[in-house]
């Protein structure tokens, strides 16, 4: 019977699939291992289905001698050394398609909400100092029929543009390589250069993933450009942005507001966002809903039996 390493606790669906067939062991604490507890546990592993949030680097790969298959439980796998496991025979696979539609819908629950004020709405009414309607009280941005910059245009910024066409807005789109002309027309999106994009946009939507050429890619001199009312929203990867330099050009109202739902250093947030009112914080739930993380929980599932049976993996990366 192979034996499968758990890093946490994930939705029942996908724990059930694999309890009959394999021995599972769910790491139990509430915060993902340390790396000497991972090679510990996972050393005599055929398989780990893993987090986002764990490192799975070139020295934990070689230390479990017995691994088949690294199962991330994420669509990202920046967490996981590609090289490393290709060099040792071993399956990458991930959770694509599945949360792209829960992402995209609180990429627009932060923008809509950092747009409209709805965090200081709700304490304001919670701290009793609703005394009744006012003609500027707590005015935010509109959205319907202005410009919204979707930075990374795969499937969950493309979704993400799809939301923005019913709201009437113009859609631009920055990506390494543009659609074909007749993707463009159906998803009524242009493409724009970086810089064009952050100065023509409202809102700018951060939909990509990480890696050399995108990290830090919103730094002070992109902040910069943006418009004195723009909106900022990150569901992609928190060191897209550098989080310092947001956060004063949030308190110096150089721009109006943000929605993080990720964070350069997780799950530390910088200490001065938390102090902002004019940020919308959310703790890295993109895919958190029921659907989304229950079919995560059996797709990594599913993959872990393929592999363990001698076949190929549905949703491999390497």
């Amino acid at each position: 019977m192979a034996k499968i390493f758990i890093t946490r606790k994930i939705p029942d669906a996908g724990l059930e699939l694999l309890k009959n067939k394999h021995k599972i062991e769910v790491f139990s604490d509430e915060v993902n291992p340390s790396k000497n507890e991972l090679i510990k546990k996972a050393k005599d592993a055929d398989a780990i289905i893993s987090l986002l949030s764990d490192t799975i680097d070139r020295e934990v790969i070689e230390s479990c001698k017995k691994l088949k298959i690294i199962a991330n439980y994420a669509v990202g796998y920046d967490n996981i050394d590609l090289d490393a496991a290709r060099e040792n025979n071993i399956y990458v696979t991930n959770t694509p398609d599945v949360l792209t539609q829960a992402t995209a819908d609180l990429t627009w629950t932060l923008l809509l909400s950092a747009a409209r004020r709805i965090i200081e709405s709700d304490k304001f009414v919670r701290d009793l100092k609703y005394k009744g309607w006012g003609p500027e009280l707590l005015l935010g941005q509109r959205t319907f029929g202005k410009t919204i910059g979707i930075i990374g245009f795969g499937r969950i910024g493309k979704a993400v543009a799809q939301r923005a066409n019913g709201f009437n807005m113009k859609v631009l789109y920055n990506k390494r390589t543009p659609l074909k002309k007749a993707e463009e027309r159906k998803l009524n999106a242009t493409y724009a250069d970086l810089d064009k994009l952050i100065e023509r946009s409202d809102f700018i939507t951060i939909n990509a993933s990480l890696n050399d050429s995108t990290y830090h890619l919103i730094d002070k001199a992109k902040l910069e450009k943006m418009k004195e009312n723009a909106i900022i929203v990150n569901t992609g990867r928190g060191p897209i942005i550098n989080e310092k330099e947001l956060a004063f050009a949030l308190e110096k109202k150089e721009i109006f507001a943000a929605g993080l739902d990720v964070y350069e250093n997780e799950p530390e947030v910088f200490n001065k966002l938390l102090e902002l009112d004019n940020v919308v914080l959310t703790p890295h739930t993109g895919s958190a809903t029921t659907y989304a993380r229950y079919k995560m929980s059996e797709m990594v599932a599913e993959d872990v039996i393929a592999v363990l049976k001698g076949k190929e993996p549905k949703n491999k990366v390497v």
